[in-house]
């Protein structure tokens, strides 16, 4: 979840004046939101009472999914999603916009997710983040990539859902860059389903080039700088399951990330690159 370094603006920004309204609406009720629903979480989080089934679902993976959504939804996003997530133990792989991906996707199933190691240091989300089992990784280190791999196989193999970004980072949207295709393994050892995910910030079917870390961008600014932005939609796309296929991860990777650019509308331009092992 690391900030774009050639994320360019198209077009001068205009001074928005509804942007101090925003903020004097979302900021209160998002502060009420936290200062109500934090002590739920705590209690959803804690053994004692996760387990206790709501529905088909336990406590604590009803609690994240709402907590998440209505997150999302008090930044001004309205949350449209297409397609189904699969069940059980899954591994989902989609592309990298935003911290708010994470989010957009709890909104619709409580998802063990890998992320880089600064965010167990964000306020308030790094600490959910952390108590909702991320999975974090050193970014640059082979060992830490190897043992975060044997911990998703782990979960997976537990039943549990994992979700991964194979891209390594955040973009800008408007592309879907290569996918490391080692992820891919995790799901051939633990002998699960690959369902891809498409995400998308924008209107009438287009990416927004706002909400992307800009330059150089902390996490608090890009926050706080999303708290005020004009209403929008947030898309999340449940494609269908990739093929798993033993010692065809090149394959899988190349597969994944062509659907998703395919339900964002994305055409390659460029010669096509090699994917990234």
């Amino acid at each position: 979840m690391d900030a774009s370094d050639d994320r360019t603006l198209d077009t001068p920004r205009r001074r928005d004046w509804m942007r101090p309204l925003r903020y004097a609406v979302r900021g209160p009720l998002l502060a009420l939101h936290i200062a109500l629903s934090l002590p739920l979480a705590i209690l959803a989080l804690n053994p004692w009472f996760a387990k206790i089934p709501i529905g088909r679902r336990r406590f604590e993976h009803v609690m994240i999914s709402w907590w998440s959504g209505t997150m999302v939804r008090l930044f001004g996003f309205r949350i449209r999603c297409f397609g189904t997530p699969l069940p059980g133990a899954v591994m989902y792989v989609a592309n990298h916009i935003s911290w708010l991906d994470i989010e957009l996707m709890h909104s619709q199933r409580a998802i063990s997710f890998v992320a880089k190691s600064e965010i167990a240091r964000w306020p308030l989300v790094g600490w959910l983040a952390t108590r909702a089992g991320t999975i974090y990784h050193q970014r640059g280190s082979t060992h830490s990539m190897s043992a975060v791999m044997e911990r998703v196989v782990e979960r997976l193999r537990a039943g549990r859902p994992v979700g991964l970004f194979p891209e390594g980072g955040t973009g800008r949207g408007d592309e879907v860059r290569t996918f490391h295709a080692r992820v891919f393994q995790a799901a051939i050892d633990a002998e699960v389903p690959v369902q891809p995910v498409a995400l998308r910030y924008g209107r009438d079917g287009r990416q927004d080039p706002e909400v992307p870390f800009a330059p150089g961008e902390s996490f608090a600014g890009n926050f706080f700088r999303l708290l005020g932005q004009p209403s929008m939609d947030a898309e999340v796309h449940f494609l269908e399951p990739v093929e798993r296929t033993p010692d065809a991860r090149r394959r899988m990777a190349e597969e994944s990330r062509a659907r998703i650019m395919a339900a964002l509308g994305h055409v390659e331009t460029r010669k096509r690159r090699e994917v990234v092992e």
